[in-house]
């Protein structure tokens, strides 16, 4: 491990004060990150500079986050669900963050990420490699913001999840199959065309925006005794995390990700993130093959346990969401509820399942209900 240093197309500074310009991460040789410290000096000769360490996000950094979101992001309300209490449990609630702008929870953290550039930076445009919910909420943060945006999506890509991003008025470009192809095709079109990448999960600022979802749950429910988040790259698992522990120490929070990838239950057995050789399943927005550096540091300090999930207990709380809560939900962001309907996890005083999104199409929908 070593710490990163870098000047990086005008990343925002995440302060503990205002106007400080500085932020932490420590990454691994080999991260995606690493890429951005690699970029010519003409692409950042005129741009802001970052230096970067481990620092985890503080309550001041998720209270600044939520001003950022008030009255642009959705504040997702606590849905009881009465049918999923369970042993000792004093009743089940659901953050259906599915009702988020752009479906899911990661306009929190695209938002917050772009409202931290500065203005001639943001003006260049902003690019995000990815294959679905992060491609369109960057493409909706930039249109809020009157900013060009570019998604870089695998070439398998569905024709819903582009027109998503295109609808959004977000340019699409492809390339490969993997995180590592678009997250290369991302840096080359930021020294190209000077865009700034938005990282999808291993950044501080992103944290800082996931985890006001975290401090919504806190403030609406003080009194909260266990919290569920999925686990993907571990931006919203370790924004939740943080901020459910600041606010309610006494709180378990319990991640949940996929048995086809189970990246943080190696990386804790392991004490440090570790490269899966291959992922799979139908949570496929949880299918990262490592868990984040910066998110993993904070699951450390601020995680109790983390479970995995069979795919076909996926179908069966997908079924559940939408017959007795009315919720489309896909995979990924059904795998808490799964968690719960399959004894996974047993509640332990208030408990508040995150659904992190739901962003599914039509036939994929059909295909998992009638499979």
């Amino acid at each position: 491990m070593r710490t990163l240093r870098r000047a990086v197309n005008g990343q925002p500074g995440l302060p503990r004060s205002a106007g400080c310009s500085h932020h932490t991460v420590t990454a691994p040789r080999h991260t995606p990150y690493i890429i951005l410290a690699r970029l010519p000096p003409s692409t950042t000769s005129d741009m802001s500079t970052v230096t970067s360490e481990t620092e985890l996000v503080t309550l001041a950094d998720l209270r600044a986050a939520a001003d950022t979101l008030r009255g642009v992001a959705v504040r997702t309300p606590l849905l009881p669900a009465a049918e999923l209490i369970a042993g000792t449990g004093d009743g089940v609630w659901l953050k259906p963050e599915t009702l988020q702008r752009g479906g899911a929870f990661k306009f929190r953290g695209a938002y917050t990420y772009l409202s931290r550039l500065a203005p001639e930076v943001r003006a260049r445009g902003v690019i995000a490699p990815s294959s679905g919910n992060h491609a369109q909420a960057v493409a909706l943060a930039a249109r809020l913001f009157g900013v060009p945006a570019t998604a870089v999506m695998p070439t398998t890509v569905t024709a819903p999840k582009r027109a998503g991003v295109e609808r959004l008025g977000g340019r699409v470009v492809l390339a490969g199959t993997t995180t590592q192809h678009r997250m290369d095709r991302a840096m080359e079109i930021a020294r190209d065309e000077g865009g700034v990448v938005v990282p999808p999960y291993d950044d501080r600022t992103i944290i800082m925006g996931q985890g006001t979802a975290g401090l919504e749950i806190a403030e609406d429910m003080p009194d909260v005794g266990t919290v569920l988040v999925p686990v993907g790259g571990g931006g919203l698992s370790a924004g939740v995390a943080t901020a459910i522990k600041l606010m309610v120490p006494s709180a378990r929070v319990i991640g949940v990700e996929p048995a086809g990838a189970p990246k943080l239950t190696r990386a804790r057995a392991a004490g440090e993130p570790v490269w899966l050789d291959r992922t799979g399943g139908l949570a496929d927005g949880l299918l990262a093959v490592r868990i984040g550096t910066l998110p993993f540091a904070h699951h450390q300090t601020y995680i109790d346990d983390v479970v995995t999930v069979e795919d076909e207990a996926l179908r069966d709380a997908m079924r559940f969401l939408l017959d007795r809560m009315k919720l489309v939900v896909e995979p990924s962001g059904a795998i808490t509820v799964a968690a719960l309907r399959q004894g996974i996890v047993r509640p332990v005083g208030k408990t508040v399942a995150v659904l992190s999104g739901g962003n599914i199409e039509w036939d994929g929908l059909r295909a998992l209900l009638d499979g």
